[in-house]
């Protein structure tokens, strides 16, 4: 127990939203753990869903909240969709965008030609968030998207963003409207898709890196899909409930209250057979599971007591394709 979760990782990619900042403003704590373990000397690189701001402006808003970044440190959704638009269709090319001009300006930059309306026939359609979009936007891409032989690249699909003042509709409600109105299905770019976290592990020159996430559905999925370690942060998104009842896809290797754990000795699980299903032990806490119900010794409020939970719960339900939300009971600790 002596070995702090960090030292397991030579590199960690960060999610933004709703674990470094929730709208403007920084997470309590965050930006002084993010700075430490810079200091420590392992890189950091923060892989953003969000194409609606440049890398640079990006950069500039996390120093800004007190984490000191280059352009160079955030691989975004925005330079991922590009790339893959790059990819699959000459230079030249005319590309219909439903997003912000940040986005143009990374498109144009992979050396296609951004346009906004079907009129000026575009062979590829990219769609990333931007706040301004409208009913007009949306009905360029569906006019557009009537070719089937038209590409049609979504930088990410995320249906929530967290601000300040709640959850907000994201890029994937977009998508999902133009998804609806034409019957089909964009290439994904962003997360939960690999390889944006492996090109931010290349760039931070990492073979163990630790992805962190308060989104089980993106930064968890991805970070799993591309082989890496995943952290849950319980700052943003999902919570304690959502994560013990994950699909198998979507299942962290440790959950963390705040950013400071990263800090703490790295909780260990130990998960064993039992009659008539599993049980589990971290820290003082234990849990034990007949596959339906999930018996938990220990605190509500301690995050031992649902780790030993998911230890249980994942094991009887290894396969899961979908969420299964266990039925709880509580004793306490004796």
């Amino acid at each position: 127990m002596s070995e702090r979760l960090l030292d397991r990782y030579d590199a960690v990619l960060s999610d933004l939203d709703g674990v470094v900042y929730a709208g403007p403003h920084a997470i309590p704590g965050a930006p002084e753990v993010l700075r430490r373990i810079s200091s420590e000397g392992v890189p950091v690189i923060y892989v953003t869903n969000n194409a609606s701001r440049s890398v640079a402006t990006v950069a500039a808003h996390l120093t800004d909240l007190g984490v000191p970044t280059s352009p160079e440190g955030v691989a975004s959704s925005a330079q991922a969709g590009a790339e893959l638009l790059a990819q699959r269709l000459p230079a030249g090319t005319k590309v219909l965008l439903t997003g912000s001009q940040a986005l143009a300006d990374v498109v144009a930059d992979a050396g296609l030609v951004p346009v906004r309306t079907q009129e000026e026939d575009p062979r590829a359609v990219i769609q990333g968030f931007d706040p301004g979009i409208g009913w007009a936007q949306l009905a360029e891409a569906s006019y557009t998207l009537a070719d089937p032989d038209v590409l049609w690249v979504a930088t990410n699909t995320d249906l929530s963003i967290p601000q300040a003042r709640g959850l907000a509709p994201g890029n994937g409600t977009l998508v999902a409207a133009v998804a609806a109105a034409t019957g089909r299905s964009p290439v994904v770019a962003g997360k939960p898709e690999a390889p944006i976290f492996r090109t931010a592990a290349e760039r931070a020159g990492s073979a163990r890196p630790v992805v962190l996430g308060d989104r089980l559905d993106t930064d968890i999925r991805g970070g799993n899909a591309a082989g890496f370690a995943t952290v849950a942060v319980l700052t943003g998104v999902d919570t304690l409930e959502t994560i013990l009842a994950a699909c198998s896809a979507e299942r962290p290797d440790h959950v963390v209250g705040t950013l400071e754990e990263l800090f703490a000795p790295c909780p260990e699980v130990e998960v064993a057979a039992s009659p008539g299903g599993h049980e589990a032990r971290c820290g003082a806490a234990t849990a034990q599971t007949d596959g339906t119900r999930v018996r938990i010794r220990g605190s509500r409020g301690d995050l031992d007591a649902w780790r030993a939970a998911c230890g249980a719960w994942w094991a009887a339900h290894p396969d899961a394709e979908a969420p299964v939300a266990p039925v709880l009971e509580w004793e306490a600790a004796a």
